[in-house]
């Protein structure tokens, strides 16, 4: 017979086990997809904050089906050397796994979240929540994720799982599980509706646990500062939205291409991505709504990059050092911009990352840019290719190619934006961020 109607019913009756942590500093973690239902009702038993937890595994590329670790947002990742040594996996093999793989991720994040900032685990007790578990190995790197990502204290709720499985789990510090059966069969058959979860409903118990969206001017997400601003520029004023984490180690400034604004759904997809790799974003139109409308403006590079400078010292001043070191991203024209600014006398830019760019519009000035700079372009986009590669000979900073194997010059195909993001945020933080000790910044190739 079975035990719970459904996974809300399960949820309510994890969320009463769990009464003692209501009122404490708390953040609830839904595995999706079926263990959101049953988060969301812990979330609201507990009066605390609703997330999802997305973990990737990273198998071997030979036989995938064994895992040899596995990857979170953020950049956590965590490995079985067991494993790798075993399997002769080597560096380059690990490192081309992980970069598919966390394409996926980011792109199943960003899916599931819609553009809202993923929720700060610092020092918080976190409560993950499954609809139940059958061998435990997508809990345990769950659990390890979360720690990494700063969590306190690290508890597994779920609904139902097999006696052996709850005494094998090391990695939470505490299990709270309703129902344990020596003889455990599979989750579904101890639910009477276990239907399929579908990422729809994800989305929508996600936006019913939100809070209401605060003020303009307020404070943001975990005290983040989550702002729209006005940024005087040569006697014009530009909009923008800033967008800076509690301990902001680097700002990424967006130049985007002509016919899109601060509002591109693809720009906000890459800041979302860069905000969960701990950096701040600074997204801009660089041209005032009247501007815009006269066609010369929009490929005067040169205007662009001294309104993109111009953002620079705003953003700079204003904040007095708490926007950390800056870099620039650049997609189309904005690349050119980007660039062209990054070689201005005294520009302490960095790092630059180009997508789908022009960087061949900053012509004679690529010889000054000193930043390292990534060029990120789709593999179908023949010309922009050619002309990336003529402008990473005119440049005498470290430069590096990614090509994007399918992608054409919007990066509208299924996963290729996402793999893009990732890219940029992985040479960011080595850029920009602080770097721990042996951590090696990536080489500056094609």
């Amino acid at each position: 017979m079975a035990a719970f109607h459904d996974r809300s019913d399960a949820g309510r009756r994890l969320g009463k086990r769990l009464a003692g942590l209501r009122g404490r500093d708390v953040v609830v973690l839904g595995l999706p997809r079926g263990g959101v239902p049953v988060a969301f009702e812990v979330a609201k038993a507990l009066e605390a904050p609703l997330d999802v937890i997305v973990v990737r595994k990273l198998g071997v590329p030979f036989q995938p089906e064994v895992a040899m670790g596995a990857i979170g947002e953020g950049g956590v990742r965590v490995l079985d050397p067991r494993t790798i040594s075993m399997a002769r996996v080597s560096q380059e093999d690990l490192e081309q796994v992980e970069r598919q793989e966390r394409a996926l991720l980011e792109s199943r994040v960003e899916r599931f979240r819609q553009g809202r900032r993923r929720l700060d685990l610092t020092g918080r007790t976190v409560v993950i929540v499954d609809d139940g578990i059958a061998t435990g190995s997508t809990a345990r790197v769950a659990c390890q994720v979360a720690r990494q990502l700063g969590a306190a204290k690290v508890v597994l709720a779920i609904p139902v799982a097999p006696a052996r499985a709850i005494v094998e789990l090391k990695e939470p510090d505490d299990i709270v599980c309703l129902l344990s059966p020596q003889d455990f069969r599979a989750v579904g058959y101890y639910y009477h509706d276990f239907s399929p979860t579908g990422d729809g409903e994800v989305v929508q118990l996600l936006d019913a646990a939100a809070p209401a969206p605060h003020h303009r001017g307020g404070e943001g997400v975990n005290g983040s500062l989550a702002d729209d601003v006005e940024i005087p520029a040569g006697g014009v004023v530009l909009r923008g939205s800033l967008y800076l984490p509690a301990r902001c180690g680097g700002t990424v400034l967006f130049a985007h291409g002509s016919g899109s604004s601060r509002h591109s759904p693809r720009n906000r997809f890459v800041a979302s991505v860069l905000h969960g790799a701990g950096l701040g974003t600074l997204l801009l139109d660089l041209l005032t709504p009247e501007e815009e409308v006269t066609r010369a403006n929009v490929f005067d590079i040169g205007l662009l990059a001294q309104r993109l400078s111009s953002a620079t010292h705003w953003l700079e001043a204003r904040h007095d050092g708490s926007a950390g070191r800056i870099g620039y991203f650049g997609a189309s024209t904005g690349a050119g911009a980007a660039l062209w600014a990054a070689a201005e006398p005294g520009a302490e830019v960095a790092a630059v990352v180009s997508r789908g760019g022009r960087p061949d519009l900053a012509g004679p000035r690529l010889a000054a840019v000193q930043a390292p700079t990534l060029m990120i372009v789709g593999g179908a986009d023949d010309q922009v290719l050619a002309l990336n590669r003529q402008a990473m000979a005119a440049m005498q900073a470290p430069t590096r190619l990614e090509i994007i194997p399918g992608a054409t010059h919007l990066f509208e195909e299924p996963g290729t934006l996402a793999m893009a993001a990732s890219l940029a945020a992985d040479w960011f933080r080595q850029y920009l961020l602080p770097s721990p000790v042996g951590r090696s910044r990536p080489e500056a190739r094609e």
